[in-house]
């Protein structure tokens, strides 16, 4: 049966999310070197804009239109405007393309799906862009792949189509200007389902020695060939997908030996199971520098460390100066012995919602004060593991102001550290290192904080278990 969900936004949804006008003096930048008739078009947009006709919505609002596992028409006077960031030039985008919200320092961004052949003709990388969402179609290409896309109708249930060509003429309207595309350098580690669409950097990054003189796509793959990179991270490295489509132009070119960054699109597998960058061009790979090499651990020693093997095993967890404080729900961190084959017969500290009977279970593990004006540069290093893949999320947060009490928790200032934290899809039995966290941007008494965030449900989609483990505090010798 058809599930397309028809939606109106009438005045009180309008107030009830962010939008925001693509200018507020109602003088706009009409594009001269078009053709007249797009032209016409986009002048035509924005005259509109300006009278109130039609409201602009920001790529994160129309992301928080999809509903799961169906397609969703658009049928109110609403736009979006966004700044290209892939490109099948090279044919490794195929009838597609990724727009985000700003040239530099983006924070969300959508997919684009079209008939339309060669796009990077029309849509190049950089080119500032406008789409009349109104009677178009959000929705996922691949039903539950996780990544929201604008489509010209409802390929079949729960599936989104394609625009047409005839659709993307006369609904995605291009200005004149192709902007610098600046990207969002963030760690392999950081990479998240919010990045999907981000032209991002990764620095320190590099091909591992066994597959260098490789070619990035495997003459023996019909479609997609995936590439191993890696990051030094601490004491070690950080891993992440590079996902080449037989169809490029670069397949048959050999990755680099040395090390250096790589800039692509954070994109989805086919089915979604796994995030991976895609390139637009190899000249996007800049690895002529030496390659990066891990922390020596032999080099630190440790001045904080926490094992929980003298803890009781006991619920909730207690001992040793840290505390536990449940936000919201029942379920609170815990000591147990674990059984993993990574980490057997050593006690561990553990949280998760199973069978909590509450829709949301947030948690928290507060670590005792630590000084961190006491010695040199220091660096956090931890190990986690999870039971089984969820929708619950494990973070890791630092205060310099919490005043080490239970009803302050939520009032303290906290900051999330960029940790390499296990990831669903690994093996429950496998422990996953947090990598060498720098703290040299803090000083005074430190508490590091994990903060799991899930919930139960009859779906069991969300309920979860992480476990830390070898939580450290290392300095230089």
């Amino acid at each position: 049966m058809k599930t397309t969900k028809f939606i109106t936004l009438l005045l009180a949804f309008i107030y009830s999310i962010t939008f925001t006008s693509c200018v507020e003096d109602g003088n706009f930048e009409v594009p001269n070197s078009l053709g007249a008739e797009e032209n016409a078009a986009l002048n035509k947009l924005q005259t509109e804009a300006t009278s109130g006709a039609v409201t602009e919505i920001s790529i994160a609002n129309l992301k928080g239109l999809l509903v799961n596992g169906q397609v969703t028409q658009i049928t109110s006077d609403i736009y979006v405007k966004g700044y290209v960031t892939s490109s099948d030039q090279t044919g490794n985008f195929y009838k597609e393309f990724f727009i985000q919200d700003a040239p530099s320092n983006p924070s969300a961004a959508i997919k684009v799906v079209t008939e339309m052949a060669d796009s990077y003709n029309k849509f190049n990388i950089g080119r500032e862009v406008y789409i009349k969402l109104k009677d178009l179609y959000i929705g996922e290409v691949r039903s539950g792949d996780g990544v929201t896309a604008i489509g010209g109708s409802e390929f079949s249930a729960g599936r989104l189509g394609t625009l047409t060509t005839k659709q993307t003429d006369s609904h995605v309207l291009r200005a004149a200007n192709s902007e610098e595309m600046i990207p969002a350098v963030v760690k392999f580690s950081e990479i998240n389902n919010s990045h999907v669409g981000l032209f991002v950097k990764v620095e320190n990054a590099q091909f591992p020695t066994s597959i260098v003189g490789k070619t990035y796509v495997d003459a023996n793959d019909q479609f997609d060939t995936q590439r191993l990179l890696e990051s030094c991270d601490g004491f070690g490295y950080t891993n992440f997908i590079l996902e080449t489509s037989a169809f490029a132009e670069f397949k048959f070119s050999v990755l680099p030996a040395g090390g250096g960054s790589i800039s692509a699109v954070v994109s989805k597998t086919f089915d979604g199971s796994d995030l991976v960058l895609a390139l637009n061009k190899t000249t996007d790979v800049i690895m002529e520098g030496a390659r990066c090499t891990p922390l020596d651990a032999n080099d630190f020693t440790s001045v904080f460390e926490e094992n929980f093997e003298s803890m009781t095993s006991s619920n909730p967890l207690g001992g040793n100066g840290w505390i536990t404080f449940t936000e919201v729900g029942r379920f609170n961190w815990r000591v147990l012995t674990s059984t993993d084959s990574g980490n057997p017969n050593s006690k561990i500290a553990s949280m998760g919602a199973f069978r909590s009977g509450d829709a949301s279970n947030i948690s928290w593990m507060i670590s005792p004060g630590i000084n961190l004006d006491a010695q040199g540069l220091e660096f956090l290093n931890f190990q986690t593991s999870n039971s089984f893949a969820d929708e619950s999320v494990l973070e890791v947060l630092i205060s310099t102001n919490w005043d080490g009490t239970s009803p302050n928790v939520t009032t303290a200032t906290w900051q999330k550290l960029p940790a390499n934290i296990v990831s669903r899809s690994e093996n429950f039995q496998n422990w996953v290192d947090s990598g060498a966290i720098d703290l040299s941007g803090f000083s005074g008494t430190a508490h590091i904080a994990f903060k799991y965030s899930g919930g139960d449900n009859t779906a069991d989609t969300i309920d979860g278990t992480y476990e830390v483990d070898n939580v450290k505090i290392l300095v230089r010798k």
